[in-house]
Order: C-alpha cells, then structure tokens, then sequence
C-alpha cells in the first residue's frame, strides 16, 4: 500500500517546526501524528489519503466542540489555544466547499440515489461522503438534505 502523501507533508513540516523552534505548531503535529499512529497500530495498516482526511476531520470537529464548551465555560485561554490548533490542522485539509458547491453535489446526489423520502438519507450521505470528506462540514450538509428529503 502506497503511504499516504498528505501524511509525509506534515512529517517533514513536523521537522521544519522543530527547526523553527515554533512549539505550538509543533505539539499540533505532534498530536496529529499520534492520531495516525494510533489508528496504523489498531488496525494494522498504513494509511491511504482517504483515511488520513478522515482523521483530519474528526480531529477538527473535536476541536470545534471543544471552542464552544469552553466559551460557555469562559475560558478564553483555553479557546484560543483551540482555535491555534484548529489553524493546523485545517491547513491539511483540501479547500472548504462554497454553499453553492455543496448544494449542487447534494441536488446530485437525492437524484442519483433516487431519494423520495428521510429514510433514503444514508443513501444520500453514502454518495456524498467520500466526495465532501474534509471539504464540508458533514453535519451541516445533514441538516441540509434532511430540509430537503420530505418526512
């Protein structure tokens, strides 16, 4: 299995932080290779592109939950030392999708599967996934096929 591209970019720019002596970038890649790593030693596998966007993302949504908690919770140290990370990590990530570009793939796909109803909405989500994984936030686009799929 070919080793993941995405995954070599951020080891050799794990190494230019640690020459650049620049430690908060560095303790976020150092996080998200131990995501990797950990995934690679549960599963036994190496990881393809698809697999490291999916951690990517997941990363970057746990992230996302974390800002909102510790607003309410007001504690604006631990936002930003979030939102630093958010930076990184998203700088990873292909470009996000305009609403118009999501809206197009979601008109494509209810018509390619065919979907009448909620309950065709994971064969929606299962077309739509792989193409917006890391490009779109796959909660936001739920909401957005569940307005349009009738009850």
């Amino acid at each position: 299995m070919i080793e993941s591209a995405i995954k070599g970019k951020i080891t050799e720019d794990m190494k230019e932080a640690m020459r650049n002596h620049d430690k908060e970038r560095l303790a976020t890649i150092r996080l998200i290779l131990a995501a990797f790593k950990q995934r690679e030693v549960d599963e036994r596998i190496t990881l393809t592109d698809e697999q490291v966007l999916s951690i990517l993302d997941k990363m970057l949504k746990q992230r996302r939950e974390s800002i909102t908690q510790y607003q309410a919770g007001n504690r604006p140290d631990l936002v930003q030392k979030e939102e630093e990370e958010v930076q990184v990590i998203q700088h990873y990530l292909p470009a996000q999708l305009s609403d118009a570009e999501v809206n197009a793939l979601i008109d494509a796909a209810i018509k390619e599967s065919n979907a009448a109803s909620m309950r065709d909405m994971g064969k929606v989500m299962g077309i739509l996934k792989p193409k917006l994984q890391g490009r779109a936030d796959i909660a936001a686009v739920s909401a957005k096929i569940k307005e349009r799929l009738p009850a």
